[in-house]
């Protein structure tokens, strides 16, 4: 290099003085500071972003509601619901009123005997008393009629019962019906079963919403007519009825030695609160 052009060349510039500049290293060399600015810069505006979304999102979720589920001991609870119409027994049949006796007139036919043999029932009757009496074996005061006495009929001894209706619905009955393992084992499949982020989710006020559902256990031990009784809205009677026609065959309830049909209902209780 010219000795006039060391003062005015940096170091770079000497270093690489004779050497081939077009091989990368000085042009990397060259552009250093350029690039380590750079990569600073964009270190910088990450950095600031992740803190700036971090914030924000605890702002979010300090305003969040969270929710919490208990599930309470199913129960044969008193349901708002018209009452079935009793089928009454049919009325038993009236008492047989005993027919009016009729007059009879004893027949002796004739016979040859000694008159202090012959008895004083046993006298024959004139031929005018016979004409218009109804001949019988034996004397007999009553009405005089043409109608002959008809046969004494016994009276009905046998309990009329009312019938047995087998699609009736109990809401009380001897045996409840059971969830396979018992009320621990249905509380715990309803707990796993259950969002209690539902209401939450759905914008649900702070507070506490004990949710209603009934449902028909059947004589297979089927769960039918799964309804809810409440109406807190917030997805949260959806949710508890889906929770429940999720789960298998039940025990089916007994009344009189039979299984029957019988009604359950189910408290589920959501919690809403703040963190």
């Amino acid at each position: 290099m010219e000795v006039n052009k060391i003062l005015s060349s940096d170091l770079l510039d000497i270093l690489f003085d004779e050497r081939n500049k077009d091989y990368g290293a000085y042009e990397l060399r060259r552009q250093y500071e350029k690039r380590l600015g750079m990569a600073l810069l964009i270190t910088a505006i990450a950095g600031l972003i992740i803190v700036v979304g971090s914030v924000l999102a605890k702002n979010i979720n300090s305003g969040k509601k969270k929710a919490n589920v208990i599930v309470e001991d199913v129960s044969l609870q008193k349901i708002q619901q018209e009452e079935q119409q009793k089928v009454e027994p049919p009325p038993p049949p009236p008492p047989k009123q005993e027919p009016p006796k009729i007059e009879i007139t004893k027949f002796t036919p004739p016979k040859i005997v000694e008159d202090q043999e012959v008895k004083k029932e046993d006298e024959v009757k004139e031929q005018e008393d016979l004409k218009d009496a109804n001949i019988g074996k034996i004397d007999q005061e009553g009405i005089k009629s043409d109608v002959v006495n008809p046969p004494k009929v016994e009276e009905a001894t046998q309990v009329v019962q009312a019938p047995v209706e087998d699609d009736q619905i109990f809401t009380k009955v001897e045996i409840e019906a059971g969830f396979p393992g018992g009320d621990g084992a249905w509380k715990k499949f309803l707990e796993r079963n259950l969002n209690g982020q539902v209401p939450s989710d759905n914008g649900a006020p702070e507070g506490t919403y004990r949710v209603l559902v009934q449902f028909v256990v059947d004589k297979e031990g089927n769960v039918s007519d799964v309804k809810p009784l409440t109406s807190y809205g917030y997805g949260m009677e959806e949710e508890a009825v889906k929770a429940i026609k999720k789960g298998p065959k039940w025990t089916p309830a007994e009344q009189n030695g039979r299984k029957v049909k019988a009604y359950r209902t189910q408290p589920i209780v959501f919690q809403v609160t703040s963190e």
